[in-house]
């Protein structure tokens, strides 16, 4: 997916939550990592970046509402990684947090960024979460700033 929104200028007032899940750690920094570089290369201030962690994905829409529904708050990106494991759990993890995230989002009518990996593979996880290659987070930080201007223009 290309975004173009390089050339559109940020308000340096645009302020951002970061949801980020604690489980799976090694490949969750880097989310996190790419996700607050790319929103400082957006132009985007970083007192005006709040993260907050909590356990695991399934914990990220509670805690998006949370933020969401703060004055301050522009867009919430929510990062995490669930891997495929031998059992349901990872079905009913992923669907329940990507159903949780796009609600916050339609009842606070704010952005609410789906930065959640599902995977089969640690690999896989490793792969979308490389600071040279496909970082998810940082994409998400752009998808971030593109909605809040969208949304701005409505």
């Amino acid at each position: 997916m290309s975004l173009k929104i390089n050339k559109l200028k940020q308000k340096v007032t645009q302020r951002f939550g970061i949801v980020v899940s604690a489980f799976n750690e090694p490949i969750i920094l880097r989310l996190l990592q790419g996700c607050i570089k790319e929103f400082l290369n957006l132009g985007i201030v970083e007192k005006n970046i709040t993260v907050i962690h909590v356990p695991g994905a399934f914990e990220i829409p509670v805690a998006a509402s949370v933020l969401a529904r703060k004055k301050n708050i522009d867009a919430v990106v929510c990062l995490g990684a669930v891997i495929r494991g031998e059992t349901l759990h990872f079905e009913l993890i992923a669907q329940q947090a990507a159903a949780g995230v796009m609600k916050v989002s339609l009842d606070t009518r704010k952005p609410i960024v789906f930065g959640v990996l599902t995977t089969d593979t640690i690999a896989q996880a490793l792969s979308r979460s490389d600071d040279k290659n496909d970082n998810k987070g940082s994409e998400a930080a752009r998808v971030a700033v593109a909605m809040v201007n969208v949304l701005s223009k409505i």
